[in-house]
């Protein structure tokens, strides 16, 4: 029977703070708008969310190990799956049962707000499911999809969907504060999928660093950055979002290194390691600042 240390890595535990911090931006936006924030709603909405998290986790682990491409990846803290199904420590049916179930309580979340707020929320909750479940099986087969799920993921989906949960609507200004996380978190897989360049061939999968190679997809990284820190400016020069949502632009320095680290060590994967810890903590920090400071300006008015 697994033991609890190896469900926690097979579900890849420490990633999952990525998903707050989604929740949080979507949650932001809402307060910032002034609306009254129910905490009911906010914990099950942060639920859904972690859930999914866990479920795409956990299929596309499934399934990677049963392509056989989890036995010819070489492993980083960043990349690579967990290990626990080629280790034999987790079942893999066992993990697949997970994710299944993952996605039904998802679906019952679905349709406790749908009973609250309304249809609304179908087409996330739809396209949702959709992205978790079939990212490794067919999305992985399409360097454009491959590229843009990650970011759909944990940008709009979440944070709209969070927004949507607490407020019964969207918002042009929760729209824009997806898109910071959505081009952070696709150059979060961009660049984890650089080490598994040649072990993903041999399944054919086609995404970026496989199609275009690790150089020009360094290019695309940092376009994505760019256009992550793009995205906020112009939403606050718009007047959409408050000025102190440019409390992101803390993480400008770390943006850099990371951009230099990427471009430098493309093809030298033992020295892109460092870099792809760095890009961890920029995807982390900039959206939870810009969050921080919505925050900031709603508790100041």
């Amino acid at each position: 029977m697994a033991t609890a240390k190896a469900w926690i890595q097979e579900i890849r535990a420490p990633f999952l703070i990525l998903t707050p911090i989604s929740v949080f931006v979507g949650a932001a936006v809402a307060a910032y708008e002034g609306w009254a924030i129910n905490a009911g709603y906010l914990a099950i909405a942060m639920v859904g969310a972690v859930l999914a998290h866990i479920a795409v986790n956990v299929i596309n682990e499934y399934y990677d190990y049963q392509s056989g491409v989890d036995f010819k990846t070489v492993r980083t803290p960043f990349s690579g799956g967990s290990g626990i199904l080629v280790q034999g420590l987790v079942s893999p049916r066992a993990a697949f049962m997970l994710g299944i179930a993952c996605i039904a309580a998802i679906l019952g979340i679905g349709g406790y707000f749908y009973t609250v707020h309304g249809y609304g929320i179908v087409p996330l909750g739809i396209l949702g499911v959709v992205v978790l479940y079939f990212y490794t099986t067919h999305i992985t087969k399409s360097p454009l999809l491959c590229a843009i799920a990650p970011g759909l993921g944990f940008g709009p989906l979440m944070v709209m969907g969070t927004y949507f949960a607490l407020t019964g609507t969207y918002s042009l200004a929760a729209g824009l504060a997806s898109l910071v996380p959505a081009f952070l978190v696709s150059n979060l897989l961009l660049l984890n999928q650089f080490p598994d360049v040649e072990a993903d061939k041999l399944v054919n999968r086609r995404h970026l660093p496989i199609v275009i190679g690790r150089k020009n997809s360094s290019l695309v990284y940092t376009g994505l950055l760019v256009a992550a820190y793009g995205a906020l400016i112009g939403s606050v020069a718009a007047g959409v979002l408050p000025p102190l949502a440019l409390l992101g632009l803390i993480t400008l320095p770390l943006g850099w290194v990371a951009v230099r680290g990427a471009r430098r060590y493309h093809d030298q994967i033992e020295k892109l390691v460092p870099t792809m810890g760095k890009n961890v903590m920029l995807t982390l920090a900039f959206p939870l600042l810009m969050a921080v400071g919505m925050v900031i300006a709603v508790v100041i008015g």
